[in-house]
This record gives C-alpha cells, structure tokens and sequence, in this order.
C-alpha cells in the first residue's frame, strides 16, 4: 500500500510540474534598417486555471495573444512590446486574460 501511495504522488508531482511550462515569447533584436513598421496593434487571449491544478490554455496565452497582434496587421514581428494581466474568478476556477500590445513590423526581404 505504501508503494502505491508514493508511485501516485510521484506521478501527480511529474505531472503537475509538467503542466506548469510554458512557450516563452519570441523577441528580437532588429536594427531599425532591417524592418518596416506598419502600425500598433493589440491582441488579447486567455487561459484558466481549474479548481487551482488544471491549466486549460493557460500557459500559450502569452503567444497566443502576440501571434494575433500580428497578425492582425498582417506583419512579421512586434517591437516594444507590453504587457499587461488581468484575472477573474468565479467559483471553480481563475482566469487570467493577457494583453499585449506595440508596434508590429514588417521584416525587409534582404534579411
């Protein structure tokens, strides 16, 4: 009985670790010949953490929201970036809504 309890609290400790990684945002370095601003734009996305253990979506909403700030003005990339988090709650769960917002850009063909 003692074996079983610690594979199973080993394994839910796999798996809440697990669970809590994320894709980091992508940035770069761009000197200022190497792109085109088109315009600022903003984007938002959410995720929810369930009952405090169950992320659903929660940890790609940084890209999630970047990704469509892009696109959204059909660029490449985004220059100064910003961040901003807000968070609900109700009562089985929490979400957070990220926003992010800056200057997208378009990457000139020679780079």
């Amino acid at each position: 009985m003692k074996h079983s309890f610690k594979m199973i609290a080993g394994l839910l400790s796999v798996m809440a670790i697990a669970g809590c990684t994320g894709t980091p945002m992508k940035t770069q370095n761009l000197d200022s010949s190497q792109y085109t601003v088109i315009g600022h734009s903003e984007a938002s996305a959410t995720g929810l953490l369930v009952v405090g253990l169950i992320p659903v979506q929660q940890n790609n909403r940084f890209i999630r929201a970047q990704n469509a700030a892009i696109k959204a003005k059909g660029g490449d990339a985004m220059i100064n970036t910003q961040i901003q988090e807000d968070w609900f709650w109700a009562w089985v769960l929490t979400g957070y809504t990220t926003t992010v917002s800056g200057d997208v850009v378009k990457l000139n063909s020679s780079h």
